[in-house]
């Protein structure tokens, strides 16, 4: 057989005009989505310079690949293939920050993407912006927007929109106020304070789309025979997607692709959006993976087909975290009805495993919220909840492999744990304590979850109980028991 040729542009790229912190598949498939659709509709002319934040092996094969990937959007009305060509090169922070701090300076420079996790918006205060590079992305960021201020000498029109995709609750305004303090701490002075107030807009913003990344290799193989190239950056999606900015109209302008996609949505408060989807999907399924894991599914369709765990999944959504959301009660349901409907679709290979990343602080930002709001509604122990919380915990019962890599074992199977709070629980669960004391250190741990979970009656009680029961019996007695009581 013939090989395949490898996969590259076929156009030249467009001015740059979108600098963007990472390479991942999400960006990919839903950020660098929307500009390569403004690009095709002809209403948006602007390309993308993507810097890889660690290492440079993304990087590389954008480059080998002039910029180009597949993106194979499946789902049960349908699936396509799409080459995306927004990006019009590549580069690596740790060889080419000097590129970077060149693309700063560029006069068509207009916006700022990013999307390095719950976990890279985190202030450094020991990092230094003059470094090549800074360490961390608010630092990359403070460093990038104080070459161009200075070399346009603080000059208001040449401000930029910072377009985050972080799932944290006023995105935006945190990076602000990192970017702020990194400029406090670098003495970079009021000029510079100045131009960032007036000049740069930070905006907040909800990102929804599953990308679960590549297909199975049978599957991958197929798809290049079919398409007749070999990417290796080929990347599967669902064709829902949804990127609400918080703005006005004139910020809408100012986003020169915004209109080209009705998954795009400008408005001037998107906390109902937020909720929904930080609380129902990304929530659900933080309480739902290990679970779902010990009970021995591989992927989110798994959760979804067998019939324990598909049952609990949607109990939870229902009759737990759904009546606690502060947002219109007749978009509830059907937003609910969309999020099953979604993780049930037989063409996404989503791993639970991958979904696993940073669960601690995941576990922080969107499901603490949901149990703080059901007490103060009903005053008792949301019990699937809890029973998703000790989940986690054992879950987080890692032992070190030879090479030093924590991971969680269970049914014969090793899973990675990554997770930055693993080495924490790891001799967490070393220490000759019962799993009262356990939990109870856990949950009256500030630093993990900004308050004392022990304070809600029968909470610490509730998840002691569940990890006995998971421990001795496993997840499939676990949800029975929950259901039994239930009915």
């Amino acid at each position: 057989m013939q090989p395949l040729p490898l996969l590259s542009r076929d156009a030249p790229p467009g001015p740059e005009t979108i600098l963007q912190f990472g390479t991942g598949r999400f960006l990919r498939g839903f950020a660098d989505f929307f500009v390569d659709r403004a690009q095709r509709a002809g209403c948006y002319q602007g390309s993308i310079v993507v810097v890889q934040s660690i290492g440079r092996g993304r990087a590389e094969a954008l480059r080998k690949q002039g910029g180009s990937y597949t993106l194979w959007t499946r789902d049960n009305s349908g699936e396509s293939h799409t080459v995306l060509s927004a990006i019009s090169r590549a580069l690596s922070a740790q060889e080419d920050w000097d590129a970077v701090l060149d693309f700063a300076r560029s006069k068509e420079l207009e916006m700022v993407f990013s999307n390095t996790t719950e976990v890279g918006l985190r202030l450094d205060m020991d990092d230094d912006i003059r470094a090549s590079p800074p360490r961390s992305f608010p630092g990359k960021l403070t460093a990038v927007l104080y070459e161009r201020a200075r070399h346009f000498a603080f000059d208001p029109a040449k401000g930029l929109v910072v377009l985050p995709c972080e799932l944290v609750k006023d995105n935006g305004d945190l990076l602000r106020a990192m970017v702020q303090a990194m400029a406090r701490q670098a003495n970079l002075g009021p000029a510079f304070h100045a131009w960032l107030a007036e000049s740069v807009a930070f905006c907040n913003t909800l990102v929804d789309r599953i990308v679960p990344g590549s297909p199975p290799e049978a599957e991958y193989q197929a798809t290049e025979q079919q398409l007749g190239y070999r990417d290796a950056l080929l990347i599967t999606a669902e064709d829902y997607r949804l990127w609400a900015i918080e703005g006005d109209a004139a910020l809408k302008e100012r986003i020169g692709f915004a209109a080209a996609d009705p998954g795009i949505v400008v408005a001037n408060n998107i906390a109902p959006y937020r909720l929904r989807k930080i609380r129902l999907l990304n929530g659900g399924h933080t309480l739902t993976i290990p679970l779902g894991l010990l009970a021995g599914n591989r992927t989110v369709l798994d959760n979804m087909t067998h019939v324990d765990t598909a049952s609990f999944v949607e109990a939870l959504l229902r009759e737990e975290i759904g009546p606690t959301l502060d947002v219109d009660p007749a978009t509830i349901g059907p937003y609910i009805d969309e999020v099953l409907l979604r993780w049930c679709n037989p063409h996404l290979v989503h791993r639970l495993i991958d979904i696993t990343l940073q669960s601690t602080t995941k576990m922080r930002h969107r499901v603490v919220p949901t149990i703080m709001a059901f007490y103060e509604r009903y005053g008792t122990v949301p019990r699937r909840i809890a029973l998703g919380f000790a989940a986690y915990l054992l879950f987080m019962q890692g032992q070190r492999n030879s090479r030093g890599v924590i991971h969680t074992v269970w049914q014969n199977n090793w899973y990675p744990i990554r997770d930055d709070e693993a080495p924490h629980f790891q001799a967490l669960w070393t220490q000759p304590i019962g799993l009262n004391e356990l939990v109870t250190s856990v949950c009256r741990d500030v630093r993990l979850w900004g308050l004392d979970l022990s304070k809600f009656e029968g909470w610490t009680a509730a998840v002691t109980a569940f990890l006995e029961l998971l421990v001795k019996d496993g997840a499939i007695a676990a949800i029975g028991h929950i259901e039994d009581r239930a009915s």
